[in-house]
């Protein structure tokens, strides 16, 4: 409603792009702006789609500009391109289109009965969105036909990060040689700019963004990622972009701590060379060994 959400958002969406920090150092009218188009963009253009043309092509080029204003500012997987793909098919050509026989009559008796049909099922979803007590990601629809999913519906202000990192030590100590796993997307040195993977989806780095949210988020699967890195299992290590230990030789602890990640400043960016700035918060998992892991998850 106070139009700042883009305060926050480029710095805590799951996985920043190579501008996302430029978008973020944007000025904060600018902003402001950005997130009234959007409602504007998402609400009331839409509904100029079904209006004659040239009005329904205006509306499609402004559907596909956002979206690609969206694809410059991060990675959101393939989400931006299928909205597109859906926009052009609105667009005009200049050429004409080939004629085609009118629809039969039991055509368009079928039209008419689903698309009644899916009126009468969007009673409980459309209410949902229009109330004030709106449940975001909400299934109404055993069916999954109207459901409605948000996608940030709403924006976190802080982000966080887990860290994992590996010994070969004995003994885990504080002053261990513990070495920082990387990953290919997500937010690890913070000399390290983000790079532009989307419409490529990171599954694990998407994951990792959740689970530093929570850890009742990665409480399915993070145990077993953890195993997997004290295995060194190759399959695993594919899907991160280095791993500190060599195959013949994996670590024999393993563990998981929280950040606090920032962008950097302008003047901080020109001195260190740095796009985050990284505080340590608290331990998310112990040193775990292999035959630990079982236990703990």
């Amino acid at each position: 409603r106070k139009l700042t959400c883009l305060d926050h958002h480029h710095e805590t969406q799951p996985m920043p792009g190579p501008l996302s920090w430029f978008f973020h150092h944007l000025p904060r009218p600018l902003h402001r702006v950005e997130v009234a188009a959007n409602h504007f963009t998402q609400l009331v253009v839409p509904v100029l789609l079904f209006t004659p043309q040239p009005l329904a092509t205006a509306a499609a080029s402004l559907m596909i500009v956002t979206q690609l204003w969206l694809v410059l500012s991060g990675n959101f997987s393939w989400l931006n391109w299928i909205t597109v793909v859906l926009a052009v098919s609105a667009v005009e050509f200049p050429y004409d289109a080939p004629s085609t026989p009118a629809a039969p009559l039991w055509y368009e008796i079928v039209v008419l009965a689903v698309a009644a049909v899916l009126v009468c099922l969007s009673y409980h979803p459309v209410t949902n969105m229009v109330s004030r007590r709106q449940i975001m990601n909400r299934s109404f629809d055993p069916l999954h036909l109207v459901n409605t999913y948000g996608a940030f519906g709403s924006v976190s202000r802080i982000r966080y990060e887990v860290v994992v990192e590996g010994t070969a030590d004995d003994v885990p100590r504080e002053d261990s040689d513990w070495r920082e796993y990387e990953f290919k997307g997500k937010p690890g040195d913070p000399r390290r700019w983000p790079r532009q993977f989307a419409p490529y989806h990171l599954r694990l780095d998407w994951l990792m963004w959740f689970a530093a949210l929570s850890p009742a988020y990665a409480g399915s699967w993070f145990g077993t990622f953890v195993e997997r890195l004290l295995e060194n299992d190759r399959d695993t290590l594919r899907l991160l972009r280095r791993s500190p230990f060599p195959p013949d030789a994996p670590p024999r602890y393993v563990r998981a701590r929280l950040f606090r990640y920032r962008y950097t400043t302008w003047r901080e960016l020109r001195e260190t060379g740095a796009c985050w700035e990284r505080t340590y918060v608290r331990e998310y998992l112990p040193p775990t060994r292999l035959a630990g892991v079982a236990q703990r998850s």
